[in-house]
C-alpha cells in the first residue's frame, strides 16, 4: 500500500458525456437535517445527476447511490447551490445554460409503496438570456441578508445581475476581449475576474449599479451602450487564469487565490500580492481549505500529470497520484466519512477519495520467550554463507523472467510483394515504390493489459502504421496485426530490418516489455536490371566451393534476365545506383561492383547469407567465405569526411542564423523606438535593412533544412559503409563471434546526429580504447584513464586510429578481452596483457605482400581493386544514384553586410535561384568540394580470372 496514491473510497462513471470546470457541485441540496452533502454533476449533454455515496465494505458504486437523474433540454455550463428563492433561506440549485438560467428545488418525496422514497426536481423560476452565457457568480450583492443574487457573464463581456426572481441590470466590462473566471467577494462587495490583459481586476457592485446613461429607470438586457465602468484595482499577473476563488478562514487573513497556467497567486483584498508560487507543471483545478496553523492557507492543486498536491502557502505538504485528470475538485462530508475529496474528469470519472493509508487492524502477538541455541544459529549462518557463495558463482545478477509472465511477438513476412503498393507519403513521387506486408502476432500465456506496440523501420523505411493499442490480450485469441513496409525516403536504407517493441502490464500490475525484429527481403528496395560491366568500387568474395549459378541464388530478383548464363546479375536500388554481381568461371570467387561504396552493403550481405544457406541445404557444413586483399579504407574515409563536413556545416549555419536573428531583433527595437517617438525622425534605411535581414534569415533557414536532409543521407551512407567494413574485416581476419561482437560495438553502425557528440567522436573513443587495451603493443601503451570526450575538429585522428586497428589485426591482434575462455594472461613487469593461446591463420602473417598464383610482384590482389579508375573525379551525385546533398555547403564565418541604401547585395531572391547557388552568395570563403580531394593511385587489373563478359 503506497502513501503516495489517493485511496479510492467511491467512484462512478458517466459514459459518452463531457464535463467542464463548473459542472461539479457539492452541497446539502435537499436541506436534510443531518447536513450531509450530495454530489451534483451536470454534463454538456444536459443530464443532471445527484449522488449520495454510501459504499459498503469492498463495494463501489451501487444503484441506490444515484438519487436523481434528469435530462434537461440544454447543455449545463455551471451548477451553484445558494439561497436563490425569496421568502426562504433553504438551499436551491442554480443551473446555467447557454441561453437561460434556471433555479430548481430538490426535495425528498416519501413513497406510498414498498419501493421507498425518491427525489424530485421542481423548477422555481428561470430567466432567458439575450446573450450567450459563459459562467456565473453568486452572493449577497449589495450587503443583503439571507439572500443570494446571481451575476452571469456572457461571452461578449456583459454582466447581467438577477435579484432572485427579477432582473436588475446589465453592464459592459471595459476593454473586454475574452471571458475569464468570475467570483464575488462578500467582504468588499465586489467582483473579481481576470481579463484578457492577464491582470486581476476588481469591480465594486455599487459602481456597476450606478453606471448607466439611460434616462428611464427601467433596465433591460438589450443594452448597447453605457457609462464606462471604473476599475477598483488591478494587478498584472502575466498569464491567463485557470480558476479564481476567495477564502476567509478564521486562522488566516482573507485572500484572493488565482490559479494561473504556471503559477499560484495569493492577493489581498486591496490588490497587493501576498505570495506567489511558481509551478513546474500544468495545473487543471484547485481548491483551498482551512489549515490548523495560524496564517497559513492550505491548497489542493490537481495537475495534468494525474497528481494531487497539497500546499501550505508555498510549501509542498503532500503529493499523491490520481486515477484521472480532474477538471473540478471539491471537499465533501458524507455519513461514513468527513473531508472526502471529490474529483470530476472531463470524460465523466467521478471519484471520491482520501489521503493517507487505511488503518491496520492487525496487532502482532507478543513473541514467545525461549533460550537462544547458539550452535543452531552457527549452523544456519554457515548454510547461508554456502548459499550466498553458490549464488555469486552463477553470475546471474538480474532475476530471470518466468516463461508464463512473457509475451512473444512473431512476424510472418509475405514471400512476395503486394500486388497493389500500399506506400504512402513517399518522397519519390516519380518512382513506383513497392510494399510488402508482414503479419505480427502477439501471443501471451496469461491475460495482459495496456498493450502498446510500436513499429520503427530503420532509416528511410516506413510503415503504414507505427503504433497499436490494446486494452487487454486474451491468450485464447491472439491478435493478428497486418503492417506494410515500404521505402519512404529518397535513398536506400542501411538495414532491411524493422524493430517491433511492446509494453504491457501483467495481472499483478508490474510493467513488462518485449521486442522483436522483422527482416525484410532485398526485393523491397531493388529491382532487376541489365548488369553493368565497369564500376568504380568492387568487392571480391572468395569461397571454398565451386561457383553457383546466380539465378539459383537470387530466384526472386532474376526478373526478365532469368534465362541468362547465370554468371552476371544486375540490381537497381530504388533511389540508388546499379549494382552488378559477377561469378567467376575459373575460380571460386564472386565480385560485387557499383559506383558507390556504401551501396554495396545490402547486396554483399545478401550474397553471403544466400550462399551460406544454399550450401547448408546441400549438406556442405564446411562452407567458408573470405576476403583477400587490402581493405577499402580510402573509400570509407571519403564517406566519413563528407559526413563530418556536413556536421560542421550544420553548426556553422546555426551560428549564422543566430547572428541574423539577433540583428533582426535589434533593428526591430530601433524601429519601434522611432515609431513611438512623438517627433518624427527619418528611418535612415532601417526598413530596407530589416527587409534584407529577414530575407537572409529565410535563406539561411532553407539552407539549414537542406543541410539537415543531406546530413541524414550522409549518416545513412556512413552506417551502410560501416556495416560493410565490419563484414570485410571479419571475412579478412577470420574473427570469431565474440570478437566480431566487440568490433561491432566499437565500430558501431548506429549514427545519431541529434546531439553535440556525433558518430566520429564516439567511434574514435571506442577504437582508442581497443588500441590501448587488447590491441596494445606493450604494457607501456596501455592507459587506464581515457581522455575526456570532446567535439572533434577534423577526422584525422579517427582515420589514423582506424588504420592502426586494421594494421594490428592484420599482424595477429585479437579483440578478445580478459576473462574470455581460451585466453590466458601473460605476466609482465607492470601490467598483464591478454594473449590468444589458440593459433589462428592470421597469427602467422608474413610482413611481405601476399601474392596469389600467376601474380607479378607489385600487383594488387582482386579484393583490393576498389581504387580502380580512381584517376577521374567523382561524378556529382543525384537523387537517382543515391546522392543529392552530400556536397558541403561552405564554411563562411559571416554574411555580406548591407549598405546604408538598403541594397541586398548578392543575396539570392526567394524562390529564384537554387538553394546551393544562394548559399554561395551568402559565403565568400567556401571549403573545397569532394571533387577537389586527392584520389588514391589506380590499381593494376588482374587478367588470370575469367569473369562473365556477357553483360
Amino acid at each position: 500500500m503506497s502513501l503516495f496514491k489517493t485511496r479510492d473510497w467511491w467512484s462512478a462513471r458517466c459514459q459518452e458525456e463531457t464535463f467542464d470546470q463548473g459542472c461539479l457541485c457539492v452541497a446539502n441540496i435537499d436541506n436534510s437535517p443531518n447536513a450531509h452533502d450530495k454530489v451534483l454533476i451536470g454534463s454538456f449533454a444536459g443530464v443532471l445527476r445527484a449522488y449520495l455515496p454510501r459504499p459498503g465494505k469492498g463495494e463501489g458504486f451501487k444503484p441506490e447511490d444515484l438519487l436523481m437523474e434528469v435530462q434537461l433540454n440544454s447543455p449545463i455550463l455551471q451548477l451553484e447551490a445558494g439561497r436563490f428563492v425569496s421568502g426562504t433561506e433553504a438551499l436551491h440549485l442554480a443551473v446555467l445554460h447557454p441561453r437561460k438560467v434556471a433555479v430548481y428545488g430538490i426535495s425528498l418525496v416519501s413513497g406510498a409503496v414498498e419501493h421507498g422514497s425518491h427525489y424530485q426536481l421542481n423548477m422555481m423560476y428561470e430567466h432567458n438570456l439575450q446573450r450567450t452565457a459563459c459562467n456565473m457568480a453568486y452572493g449577497p450583492f449589495g450587503g443583503v441578508k439571507g439572500k443570494d443574487f446571481l451575476c452571469i457573464q456572457s461571452m461578449d463581456g456583459t454582466l447581467s445581475i438577477f435579484e432572485q426572481e427579477s432582473f436588475a441590470f446589465s453592464r459592459f466590462l471595459p476593454g473586454f476581449l475574452l471571458p475569464g473566471p468570475l467570483k464575488y467577494i462578500t467582504r468588499t462587495d465586489s467582483f473579481i475576474t481576470v481579463s484578457a490583459l492577464r491582470q486581476v481586476e476588481s469591480y465594486k457592485y455599487q459602481v456597476l449599479a450606478v453606471a448607466t446613461d439611460s434616462n428611464s429607470k427601467e433596465e433591460s438586457q438589450k443594452i448597447s451602450s453605457g457609462k464606462r465602468v471604473t476599475i477598483d484595482w488591478s494587478l498584472n499577473i502575466g498569464e491567463q487564469a485557470v480558476d479564481i476563488t476567495f477564502v476567509s478562514f478564521p486562522q488566516a487573513p482573507p485572500s484572493i487565490l488565482v490559479l494561473g497556467e504556471h503559477s499560484l497567486f495569493c492577493v489581498k483584498e486591496t490588490g497587493q500580492l501576498r505570495f506567489m508560487k511558481k509551478l513546474e507543471y500544468n495545473p487543471c483545478a484547485f481548491l483551498p481549505f482551512a489549515a490548523t496553523q495560524d496564517g497559513v492557507i492550505n491548497t489542493i492543486i490537481c495537475t495534468h500529470t494525474n497528481q494531487l498536491l497539497v500546499y501550505g502557502d508555498v510549501t509542498l505538504k503532500w503529493a499523491a497520484q490520481l486515477q484521472h485528470v480532474p477538471v473540478a475538485v471539491k471537499v465533501a462530508t458524507f455519513p461514513e466519512l468527513k473531508g472526502v475529496i471529490a474529483t470530476l474528469s472531463e470524460d465523466g470519472h467521478l471519484n471520491c477519495s482520501y489521503l493517507g493509508t487505511d488503518p491496520a487492524m492487525f496487532i502482532a502477538p507478543a513473541p514467545e520467550s525461549r533460550d537462544i541455541n547458539y550452535d543452531q544459529q552457527d549452523e544456519e549462518m554457515e548454510d547461508m554463507k554456502k548459499r550466498i557463495a553458490q549464488a555469486s558463482q552463477k553470475g546471474d545478477i538480474l532475476p530471470q523472467k518466468k516463461s508464463e509472465d512473457e509475451m512473444t511477438i512473431t512476424a510472418s513476412v509475405s514471400p512476395s510483394l503486394d500486388p497493389v503498393s500500399k506506400a504512402m507519403n513517399v518522397e519519390m513521387q516519380d518512382e513506383n515504390v513497392p510494399s510488402i506486408t508482414a503479419e505480427l502476432t502477439l501471443k501471451s500465456k496469461m491475460q495482459v493489459e495496456n498493450v502498446h506496440m510500436t513499429i520503427r523501420g530503420y532509416g528511410s523505411l516506413g510503415s503504414t502504421q507505427t503504433t497499436f493499442k490494446f486494452s487487454y490480450l486474451d491468450p485464447s485469441s491472439p491478435p493478428l496485426v497486418p503492417v506494410s513496409f515500404y521505402l519512404e525516403g529518397t535513398y536506400p536504407p542501411a538495414s532491411l530490418s524493422a524493430e517491433v517493441s511492446a509494453s504491457y502490464n501483467i495481472p499483478t500490475g508490474a510493467p513488462r516489455t518485449v521486442q522483436a525484429t522483422v527482416s525484410l527481403p532485398l526485393s523491397l528496395v531493388c529491382r532487376p536490371c541489365v548488369p553493368v560491366k565497369n564500376a568504380v568500387c568492387k568487392v571480391t568474395i572468395d569461397t571454398n566451393k565451386p561457383p553457383v549459378n546466380l539465378n539459383e541464388i537470387f530466384p526472386d530478383l532474376s526478373g526478365d534476365y532469368e534465362g541468362s548464363s547465370g554468371y552476371a546479375l544486375g540490381f537497381e536500388l530504388i533511389g540508388g545506383p546499379i549494382i552488378t554481381v559477377l561469378a567467376s568461371k575459373t575460380s571460386q570467387k564472386y565480385r560485387v561492383q557499383c559506383d558507390q561504396f556504401d551501396a554495396l552493403w545490402l547486396v554483399v550481405k545478401e550474397l553471403v547469407d544466400r550462399l551460406t544457406r544454399h550450401h547448408k541445404r546441400r549438406g556442405a557444413s564446411d562452407f567458408r567465405c573470405s576476403f583477400v586483399g587490402g581493405l577499402p579504407l580510402q573509400e570509407y574515409f571519403e564517406i566519413i569526411d563528407s559526413h563530418f563536413e556536413l556536421r560542421s556545416q550544420t553548426e556553422h549555419l546555426k551560428k549564422v542564423l543566430q547572428q541574423r536573428a539577433s540583428q533582426f531583433r535589434s533593428i526591430q527595437r530601433r524601429l519601434l523606438t522611432r515609431f513611438k517617438d512623438k517627433t518624427p525622425a527619418p528611418l535612415q534605411n532601417l526598413d530596407a535593412l530589416l527587409e534584407g535581414t529577414f530575407r537572409q534569415i529565410l535563406a539561411v533557414g532553407e539552407a539549414c533544412e537542406e543541410n539537415t536532409r543531406s546530413l541524414r543521407r550522409a549518416g545513412n551512407a556512413v552506417s551502410a559503409a560501416t556495416r560493410l567494413m565490419n563484414m570485410l574485416i571479419r571475412l579478412s581476419f577470420g574473427m570469431s563471434d565474440r570478437e566480431f561482437a566487440v568490433l561491432e560495438a566499437s565500430l558501431t553502425a548506429q549514427v545519431d546526429d541529434d546531439g553535440e557528440i556525433g558518430w566520429e567522436e564516439i567511434v574514435d573513443a571506442a577504437i582508442t580504447h581497443l588500441l590501448r587495451t587488447c590491441l596494445a603493443k606493450s604494457s607501456k601503451d596501455s592507459v587506464t584513464n581515457p581522455p575526456a570526450l570532446g567535439i572533434a575538429k577534423d577526422t584525422g585522428k579517427l582515420k589514423k586510429h582506424l588504420s592502426l586497428l586494421v594494421d594490428r589485426l592484420s599482424k595477429g591482434g585479437s579483440l578478445a578481452m580478459e576473462g574470455v575462455p581460451g585466453l590466458e594472461v601473460k605476466e609482465s613487469e607492470s601490467k598483464p596483457v591478454a594473449v590468444k593461446v589458440k593459433t589462428s591463420p592470421r597469427n602467422n602473417v608474413n610482413p611481405e605482400p601476399i601474392l596469389e598464383q600467376n601474380m607479378e610482384p607489385g600487383e594488387v590482389p582482386v579484393g583490393s581493386k576498389l581504387g580502380e579508375q580512381k584517376n577521374r573525379k567523382l561524378a556529382p551525385m543525384s537523387p537517382r544514384n543515391g546522392g543529392g546533398g552530400l556536397k558541403p555547403l561552405g564554411e563562411s564565418g559571416s554574411l555580406p553586410p548591407l549598405d546604408m541604401k538598403g541594397s541586398l547585395g548578392s543575396l539570392p531572391p526567394l524562390g529564384g535561384k537554387k538553394l546551393n547557388d544562394g548559399l554561395n552568395d551568402l559565403s565568400k570563403n567556401s571549403v573545397p568540394d569532394l571533387d577537389d580531394l586527392p584520389m588514391p593511385p589506380t590499381h593494376k587489373i588482374r587478367n588470370d580470372i575469367q569473369w562473365e563478359e556477357e553483360v
